[in-house]
């Protein structure tokens, strides 16, 4: 079970506004469910601030940097100010830098000379960065774009672009939050945008003392009240709100060194269903997997190797009562099927008790097996969700980077298994991929239902 809850990544607590109950404010923080707190500087002076307070406060973190209103007098000196905070272990960032063409409180030139400092500065130091933009959209996008291919990630904090830009911020590997501004009566297209990112790429932030979510607009706005926007996220991704905080909460740790890495899940809920991380072994290399990498789903930790998989007796024992979730599915990071002794034996306990199965699999179960275990999946698995990742045997190859052969073996294993289950074939929403032509396949030659899986 992971206990761990919001992490605020945006909140200037060193304003004067915070003067004389800032220990009130953390202590409600506390109370809220917030672990960790990032402050960010604006200036030299609020980024040495904020430095301080990570020093006082054991759960406060900084970063560093010249915010675009108080560019004025920036000069490439101010570097050496910047790198000097920088060295404190507990800065975890490089900002609040960017731009904003809201104010004329900086001309542009010094407010991108100074992102372009700031930027290089951050990569120097291998730090991440957090990124304010107000009107200014073109220039942060081309700016951006022209580091891609380096280490840069960031935070676009308190997002206001397009869900193009998001979806093109996501790809060049930046995360998108989000403050109060999401429970205004009037945000729909914020809340739009919301709706269409994926939570693996969502930070949580107030910008405390700014943009307080109602029901306390108009008042000073705290880090406790993240959880305000965590249930508004919640609400709009149709979430349990502890999925939001989970997910969240490892961006943080991900992209800023916050808090750490949650122990393995051997079962992990989204939405109204359970899933069971199998195993981690696969007979393919998808390029669009991250089995190899940190191996994270919604925060969920499925990183495990041959000698940590667990037996059928620990999947059942975390289901308890399978009536309790819309469905059981066989998923993780990895090929059911490799394990199928143990697929069947969770199955089997499931179906016996009342519950529904569900296995997402590449296919290849006959091949891994050496023989035809379709028909073992009926009255067992009520559903087969099957990649097809491509009709055309030459691309899927390349995705999956395996033999072609195998496009028709998966594609005999789902004529196969549509015989004693419900199956489901799926592709992964990249623009490489011709999704109308192979819902076309799907439907047309094979007979069965077709779906779309989320790519950012």
């Amino acid at each position: 079970m992971i206990n761990k809850m919001f992490v605020d990544t945006h909140a200037h607590l060193f304003y004067p506004n915070f003067n004389g109950d800032i220990d009130e404010v953390l202590s409600r923080s506390k109370e809220a469910g917030v672990d960790y707190i990032l402050v960010p500087g604006t200036d030299l002076a609020s980024s040495a601030r904020a430095v301080e307070l990570a020093e006082k406060y054991d759960f406060i973190y900084a970063a560093v940097g010249i915010h675009p209103q108080d560019t004025k007098e920036w000069n490439d000196s101010l570097l050496d100010n910047i790198e000097e905070l920088a060295k404190h272990p507990k800065v975890v960032a490089i900002g609040e830098i960017g731009l904003d063409y809201y104010y004329d409180f900086s001309p542009k030139e010094k407010q991108i000379d100074a992102l372009d400092s700031q930027i290089i500065l951050a990569l120097k130091l291998n730090l991440p960065i957090i990124i304010h933009n107000r009107e200014a959209d073109e220039d942060i996008m081309r700016i951006l774009r022209t580091y891609k291919g380096t280490c840069l990630k960031g935070q676009m904090h308190c997002f206001s672009g397009s869900l193009a830009d998001a979806k093109e911020l996501v790809e060049l590997g930046h995360m998108i939050s989000f403050t109060g501004n999401i429970t205004f009566q009037k945000s729909d297209n914020l809340r739009n945008i919301l709706k269409n990112i994926q939570t693996e790429d969502l930070l949580l932030e107030t910008d405390s003392p700014y943009m307080t979510p109602i029901p306390y607009r108009g008042k000073r706005n705290e880090p406790s009240y993240i959880r305000l926007v965590a249930e508004k996220i919640s609400e709009i991704q149709n979430l349990p709100i502890e999925t939001v905080a989970n997910s969240t909460s490892y961006n943080a740790f991900k992209l800023f060194g916050i808090g750490s890495k949650n122990g393995i899940s051997y079962t992990y809920k989204i939405g109204n269903a359970l899933y069971i991380n199998t195993t981690n072994r696969c007979d393919a290399d998808c390029t669009f997997c991250d089995r190899k990498g940190d191996a994270v789903i919604k925060g969920y930790n499925l990183k495990m190797s041959k000698s940590e998989e667990p037996p059928a007796t620990t999947y059942i024992k975390e289901i308890g009562d399978p009536k309790q979730y819309s469905e059981v599915v066989f998923c993780g990071y990895g090929e059911p099927t490799i394990r199928w002794d143990i697929v069947k034996e969770v199955a089997n306990y499931v179906k016996n008790n009342g519950g529904k199965t569900r296995m997402n699999t590449n296919g290849h179960g006959n091949f891994i097996n050496k023989r035809d275990i379709t028909p073992e999946f009926k009255n067992l698995i009520d559903t087969v969700s099957i990649s097809l990742n491509s009709f055309d045997p030459e691309q899927y190859a390349k995705l999956m980077r395996v033999d072609p052969k195998l496009h028709a073996e998966m594609l005999d294993f789902a004529r196969k298994a549509k015989q004693y289950t419900n199956v489901v074939m799926t592709v992964v929403g990249m623009s490489s991929i011709d999704t109308e032509k192979a819902k076309q396949f799907v439907e047309n030659e094979l007979g069965v239902s077709f779906r779309t899986r989320p790519y950012f």
